[in-house]
């Protein structure tokens, strides 16, 4: 896949290697994080209404901020917009 990169802007995948030399890699419903080496951008997406998901991002909040990460949080408001909370 590393072949096409340039043709793969955007890429889903259920393995942990970034195929086509991401820099930004997004997580979601609580899976394992990637090996962080050449991440620029780590993007968690989980739902906050769900019990498991949830502590599963503040577990992995958590790991990351104790590994030295710089983390930012942003929360969804009622009318749909993202507003920053840490």
């Amino acid at each position: 896949m590393a072949a096409h990169a340039d043709r793969q802007p955007v890429l889903l995948t259920l393995s942990q290697e970034a195929a086509n030399a991401a820099t930004v890699r997004f997580v979601a419903d609580g899976a394992d994080l990637p090996a962080l080496a050449g991440v620029e951008r780590l993007v968690l997406m989980f739902d906050g209404h769900d019990q498991d998901q949830l502590e599963a991002a503040r577990a992995q909040w958590k790991r990351l901020k104790s590994d030295g990460h710089e983390l930012t949080y942003w929360q969804q408001t009622e009318d749909r917009r993202w507003q920053k909370k840490a």
